[in-house]
């Protein structure tokens, strides 16, 4: 049997649940500022890490359909996992 979750973790539990929350907010319904922000990140990167990132952002429709579909997988497991945690929490 699990001892119950403190409140701390439960509570940075809960605050990195709604980072992932806004920055799919950000992806569905702000999809330009998004990409330009995300494009713009990676050229603060290492070359190495840009040149491997960057080939993705070539075809931007496709990104945004990859990208909105963990989006959605996304939120469904960060939805279930933030009840069973609050629940575990709470019992």
């Amino acid at each position: 049997m699990m001892d119950k979750p403190s409140f701390g973790f439960v509570l940075i539990f809960i605050l990195l649940s709604l980072l992932f929350l806004s920055n799919s907010y950000k992806l569905w319904f702000k999809t330009d500022a998004y990409y330009q922000e995300m494009r713009d990140s990676l050229e603060r990167m290492p070359t190495f890490i840009r040149d491997f990132f960057m080939g993705r952002f070539e075809n931007r429709k496709r990104w945004v359909m990859e990208q909105k579909i963990f989006s959605l997988i996304g939120v469904v497991a960060v939805v279930i996992a933030n009840v069973m945690v609050v629940t575990a929490y709470l019992g």
